[in-house]
């Protein structure tokens, strides 16, 4: 005896269940996407890297990823963006550390930034980003414009609370001497002149403060 196949309206919820969410599983595929092209870049590098493979990895079209983004590039910086997240602090905003030992707080997030870039999770999508940032101006500017700029302030906002109780000079440049930690520990990771290391970093610390 032959029985009515039974079928179910695709738009209707189960009995007692909710109907799906779109903008959960939006959520779900921007996710897939990002965590799919940070696992790429550092498996076969920015050069080999595809809309098309990230795609596949995601489980996702690539129509879906041009939806929202307009190259491989864009999809990692949002990457990035989300693999850094962000530290909020008991106001709901996001800073270093303040202690009122200057040095000290400046040791832990140099020590910290250490970590990241000896980290591949971290190491592979921002040589990537930087790549593709010196031969693309538009990108370099949006990443200085999400990632970097935001991160140079928080530097300088833990400096200025320093110059307002006197632990620095009045007239401390503080953007300069956000660029002197910075500089050599980005310099020295991009270019691999020589390994990156904590010491190094409580040194970088120990020389900037002394001259301030």
């Amino acid at each position: 005896m032959s029985r009515t196949p039974h079928t179910k309206t695709p738009e209707t919820a189960p009995a007692g269940g909710k109907a799906p969410d779109p903008a959960r599983r939006s959520d779900r595929s921007r996710r897939a996407i990002l965590d799919a092209a940070l696992a790429l870049v550092g498996e076969v590098g920015y050069n080999k890297l595809t809309i098309e493979a990230i795609a596949a990895r995601a489980g996702v079209g690539k129509q879906t990823i041009y939806r929202w983004w307009p190259s491989k590039a864009a999809v990692l910086l949002d990457a990035s963006l989300a693999l850094a997240g962000d530290a909020p602090t008991a106001d709901g905003r996001t800073g270093l550390p303040d202690t009122g030992d200057l040095a000290a707080d400046l040791k832990q997030v140099l020590r910290a930034t250490v970590d990241e870039f000896n980290d591949p999770a971290y190491d592979a999508p921002l040589r990537a980003l930087t790549a593709a940032g010196a031969t693309d101006p538009e990108l370099a500017a949006r990443f200085t414009e999400r990632l970097l700029a935001p991160q140079l302030a928080l530097y300088e906002d833990r400096l200025r609370s320093a110059r307002a109780v006197g632990q620095l000079a009045e007239g401390a440049d503080l953007r300069l001497m956000t660029e002197m930690l910075l500089g050599p520990l980005t310099y020295r990771w991009l270019l691999r002149t020589a390994p990156l290391s904590h010491a190094f970093a409580d040194a970088l610390v120990d020389a900037v403060v002394a001259t301030a």
